[in-house]
Formats: C-alpha cells, sequence, structure tokens
C-alpha cells in the first residue's frame, strides 16, 4: 500500500483494491490522522477526510452537485504554435548498468525479474525519461502559467510536453523511468508513477501494472520495495515470438503508434489530467518511417517531420484559469476546453505535401468525432489508415471523420498540397456531451467546437515522395468457425453498482486474478454493457484482439471498416455485448483489464489477470 493505514487501521482496507461497498488505497500515511473511520468507508469519504486533499485546489462536489461546475474561463484562440517538428526521446547512458534482475541496492523499485532478459536485455539500447513537475506550463495565453507533471528527457525540452519515442522492431529498449515528483504534494493526483506503454507486447515487469507504483518512501501492494526509479524493457518483439519462432514474431501482429501513461491504482485519471502522458512510435521494415525508404516491401508513408501524433485532452479549469479534476466523485470531471499536445487551440503550421496525423483520445472522459474543415466550415476529406496503432489491410479513401472513444488512437493522411499557401484548415469536433456528462456522448452537432488550427504557410524543402498504397500490412486469418466454436469463452459484464463501476458484481483487487489464462492460449472474451446510458471504452491489455461480432439492443450490428484490424480498445455501447478474439502469448504474468474512461477505471472497473 501507499501508507501505513493498513497495519495501522487493520481490517479497514484491502491492499491493492476495493472492499464491498469498494474502499480507497493508495493515500499517504497522512491521510487519517486516527483509526476513527468505520471499517466500511466508501473511497469518497476517505478522500475527502484528507487534509492534503482539503487544503487542494480541488472542487470537492458530490455527484449530485455536478451540474455547478463552473464553466472554463474563456480563451483567445490561436495565440500559440504547435513546434514544425515533434520532439524525440534519444537513447543515451545510464547511472548504472541495467540487469535481469532488481537492482534494490541501487535505488530501483522491487520489481519482478525481467523475462527473457538474455533474449533481449545485453542488446537493448538504453534510455531514460523523468516523471517530473513543470512549473510555469502555458496552456493558454489566456491563463496563468501554472503547474504541470510530465515526463521528460535529462534534459527536458520546455516548448513540450513529453518526448515522443520511436523505436524499432528487433531493437529492444531498456528504458529507465525515473520519479522525480514532488514527494509533499497537494492536490489532486498522488506523486506515485506506474508507466503503462499502452499497449506493447511486453513482460508484465514492464507492463505498468497498477500495483507497481513506486516512489522512493512508497511501493505498490505489487512491488517488494519503494525506489526512486524503475526499468523497463521494452523487447520490441511482434506477438507469435514463440509460435514463429524467427527471433521476432509475426509481422501481420505489429503495432504502430502507442503512448506511454501514468497507471497508479485509483490514480490513473488525476496523474494524467496532470500530465502523464506521451507518444511511442513503432516502426519495422513494412512501416519503416522512411519514405525514401527503396526497400521494395516498404510502405513509403509519410515520414518525419511529416509524422505527426496529436495527443487531444478533455480538461476543466477553475474562474482563475487554474487546471483543477474532482477525483472524488465517480462521475468525474467533462473538460470543456480541449488539449492539443497540451495547449488550447494552438496553430500547426504544415508545408504543401502529404502528412501523417496520428490522433489519440487521451481522455479522461471525453469522446471525439473529428472532422478537418475549411474556413467556412465545408468538410474535407483524408485517408483513415490506422485505428488503436494497427494499419488496416486497405486504406480507407475519402474519409470525412474519425470518431475516438478515450484511449482510441486513429492514423489519417491528410494531402495539404491541394491547398495553396495561406490556407486555414480546422481540425473540429462535433460530437457533444450532455452537459457535464461523462456517461457517454450524445450527438454531432455542426459545425462543431474548432480545436486546432492548420495553416498551410510554406512548401516542403523537398519533393513529397510519401505515398498510401492500396494495401497495408495483411491480417493474421481468423480461426474456422468450427474452431471458434471450441474455443473456451469468458463473459465480462461491465456495469454500475453501489454508486461505482464493476466488472461482473466486483471490483478490482490488483492483487488477485479474477481469470487465469494458460500461455499460449487462445479465447473469446464477451465484453457486456448492460447498463443503457454509460459507455465504456475497455482496454485489455498485452495483446491486440479481433472483434468477432457486435449486438447492440439485441440486434447484431456491422463491425465497421475500421474496426476490422487489430485493436485494443472496445467501445460498448449502450446495452451490447462485443466478442474479442484473443491469443496470450510469449510472456506470463499479471495484466489487467478495465474501461478506459479513466474515471471509471479509478473507481473500480478493473479487473487482474494472469498468464501462467
Amino acid at each position: 500500500m501507499k501508507s501505513s493505514l493498513l497495519t495501522r487501521c487493520t481490517g479497514l482496507l484491502h491492499p491493492g483494491g476495493w472492499s464491498t461497498p469498494p474502499l480507497v488505497q493508495g493515500q499517504h500515511s497522512s491521510t487519517f490522522d486516527s483509526c476513527d473511520a468505520p471499517v466500511q468507508a466508501s473511497r469518497r469519504t476517505f478522500l475527502k477526510g484528507s487534509a492534503a486533499l482539503a487544503a487542494a485546489p480541488l472542487l470537492l462536489k458530490s455527484q449530485e452537485s455536478m451540474a455547478a461546475v463552473p464553466a472554463s474561463p474563456p480563451t483567445v484562440p490561436w495565440q500559440e504554435f504547435l513546434p514544425d517538428e515533434i520532439t524525440r526521446l534519444y537513447g543515451g547512458a545510464l547511472s548504472s548498468t541495467p540487469t535481469g534482475d532488481c537492482n534494490t541496492a541501487g535505488g530501483e523499485a522491487g520489481r519482478p525479474a525481467h523475462q527473457r532478459w538474455a533474449e533481449f536485455g545485453p542488446q537493448a539500447e538504453p534510455y531514460e525519461l523523468h516523471a517530473a513537475q513543470r512549473d510555469n506550463w502555458v496552456f493558454s495565453p489566456s491563463y496563468p502559467p501554472q503547474k504541470v507533471w510530465t515526463y521528460q528527457a535529462a534534459v527536458p525540452d520546455l516548448n513540450t510536453l513529453s518526448p515522443v519515442v520511436f523505436a524499432r522492431y528487433g531493437y529492444p529498449i531498456l528504458c529507465r523511468m525515473y520519479n522525480d515528483l514532488p514527494a509533499n504534494h497537494t492536490g489532486f493526483g498522488t506523486p506515485e508513477i506506474s508507466t503503462h506503454l499502452h499497449n506493447l507486447h511486453t513482460g508484465s515487469e514492464s507492463d505498468g501494472f497498477p500495483g507497481d507504483y513506486y516512489s522512493a518512501t512508497k511501493a505498490g501492494p505489487t512491488l517488494t520495495a519503494p525506489g526512486g526509479y524503475k526499468d523497463h524493457l521494452y523487447a520490441n518483439i511482434y506477438a507469435g515470438y514463440d509460435e514463429m519462432a524467427n527471433g521476432i514474431g509475426d509481422f501481420r501482429e505489429a503495432l504502430g503508434t502507442l503512448f506511454y501513461h501514468d497507471h497508479t491504482t485509483d490514480f490513473t485519471a488525476p496523474n494524467i489530467v496532470r500530465g502523464l502522458v506521451g507518444f511511442y512510435l513503432l516502426f519495422d521494415h513494412l512501416d519503416s518511417g522512411d519514405e525514401r525508404d527503396p526497400s521494395p516491401g516498404a510502405l513509403r508513408l509519410p515520414s518525419h517531420p511529416y509524422d505527426y501524433p496529436l495527443g487531444f485532452a478533455d480538461r476543466r479549469f477553475d474562474p482563475n484559469g487554474i487546471l483543477y479534476y474532482d477525483q472524488i466523485s465517480p462521475e468525474g470531471v467533462l473538460g470543456d476546453k480541449i488539449l492539443v499536445n497540451g495547449k488550447i487551440e494552438p496553430v500547426l503550421r504544415v508545408a504543401r505535401r502529404k502528412y501523417r496525423l496520428r490522433l489519440l483520445n487521451e481522455g479522461p472522459s471525453r469522446f471525439y468525432q473529428f472532422y478537418l474543415v475549411r474556413a467556412n466550415n465545408v468538410v474535407q476529406p483524408f485517408t483513415y489508415i490506422a485505428n488503436d496503432g494497427n494499419l488496416l489491410e486497405q486504406p480507407l479513401l475519402n474519409q470525412t471523420s474519425v470518431r475516438l472513444g478515450v484511449a482510441e488512437r486513429a492514423d489519417i493522411v491528410v494531402d495539404f498540397s491541394r491547398y495553396p499557401i495561406g490556407t486555414e484548415l480546422y481540425v473540429v469536433n462535433r460530437l457533444t456531451h450532455q452537459p457535464e456528462d461523462t456517461r457517454q456522448p450524445h450527438q454531432v452537432v455542426a459545425p462543431g467546437v474548432r480545436v486546432l488550427k492548420i495553416v498551410i504557410n510554406r512548401e516542403p524543402p523537398e519533393q513529397d515522395l510519401s505515398q498510401v498504397p492500396a494495401t497495408l500490412r495483411p491480417l493474421r486469418p481468423l480461426p474456422t468457425a468450427a474452431q471458434l466454436a471450441a474455443l473456451p469463452v469468458r463473459r465480462f459484464v461491465f456495469e454500475r453498482r453501489q454508486n461505482m463501476w464493476a466488472i461482473n458484481g466486483q471490483f478490482v483487487d490488483v492483487n488477485v486474478p479474477r481469470a487465469v489464462i494458460s500461455q499460449g492460449s487462445t479465447e473469446i472474451w464477451e465484453l457486456v454493457n448492460i447498463d443503457d446510458g454509460w459507455d465504456h471504452p475497455v482496454h485489455i491489455h498485452f495483446e491486440e484482439g479481433r472483434i468477432l461480432s457486435k449486438v447492440i439492443d439485441g440486434r447484431a450490428v456491422a463491425v465497421p471498416p475500421h474496426e476490422k484490424g487489430r485493436k485494443d480498445v472496445y467501445v460498448l455501447e449502450g446495452r451490447s455485448t462485443t466478442r474479442v478474439l484473443l491469443r496470450f502469448r510469449d510472456y506470463k504474468g499479471k495484466y489487467v483489464m478495465h474501461c478506459h474512461n479513466l474515471i471509471h477505471e479509478d473507481h473500480a472497473m478493473m479487473l487482474r489477470w494472469d498468464i501462467v
């Protein structure tokens, strides 16, 4: 646990999870000064009793008073410019040599030994990231500079929040994650971290398991000791490594657009709202990141600096323009300002040529439907090439919108050569929510809210040799109907319970696996939403899945074209059942499934499952 509360108040909390009704974990030992709380204290009561939270700039509102949350102060748009090129993270020497075993003597948090260290560890390129506080971030010139949390390189780029990692299949990375957050932090969030690389195929000790949170003085219930850093071994192999026995795995299982974010139990939403999120781009021989690649099989998609990740995040600001979040209510906070790479209503200047834009919904709660429009709101076409980081088999041409639940990604290619220099375009969100309602999106309303201005301001310095070929990445064939019928099926019901969020009637306990799965097996998971009025973007760690079928309100519906490939987030809309084919290969250990509407995750809609 993050505090000595368990030993001081025996029976009050289950370490690493919720009791029934759900109980909070993970506060500092100063949260309660005595053990006078009832044995079945709710998370909300527990948090409201925190002196640190009481002193913080939070609006500690009950569910019933959410409608009283004030709107963010107005902002003047298009005052700041995103960098023309993204900031990349480069490798470098570490302060101590990484090993397969945990270096607790050297200050590392008490993790298990790295799996497959002999195969990947010795040749892994060292990287380091620091979760740290930055004191003067400007979301908008209309608001004062303020404190945020970011991941940053040893020498940070102060013009961007978190750097983008460029990686390649077949080239392992050893990423040392330092926790430099202020131990005396007050306000929403908690200064412990567990960094999840969504959705890399990796060992559980490097997955950012929620119970593996750490700081120099605190350790989560699934670690053995606190520490100032933790080493993550990212082998960068395809799933199917053992099955293929070719030294790298099945190239049909590749991911391209990934992102890393904090995953601390009960505090994922507030820690991400504070800023702990960044991109991780993964390339291979097919999607090589080089539009001039002479290899016959290379796709030659638009490449750096014309390969540009864009993270969209809903945020709310208090009347003074200071970021805040209500981490107590299970309804959370619906942001009414949309950040793009950490800025409100920024401008991106582009060259007259093709760009690959990687769109990510960072959350915590808002859904989007994005359109690209001219200044007169006329919708512009683009090409849709990847969903949830997975290239489609064929590009979807002449698309006009992209819909993203929380944590979903979409890669699109926009040809700006169609426009003269000086043209202004806008990314607009037309998907509304009911006021203050984090439950589900409401309806698409034109003309929408403009969140990013794009200005074509220059000719490219060299010829655009990029392309979008008619075939992208092949998919592994699905099993036959007879093979599918023989597979084991697990059913998971996502539901509202006791004003919280549950799976199969239970709340999360990171110490106890709810499913135990044999390594190398294949299963069908049925994801069921029984509560009409609540949508759940469900994320399953470790491997991508394939949607087999969808039923909404008792009627079978077609799987849309952009969801026919591999996915790791499955949006459960209304009363629905989604059947997903999953494989469990190459690694063992503990993983989780959860709703990626982050307030639902933090309020117990998560379960642990193990591969053995």
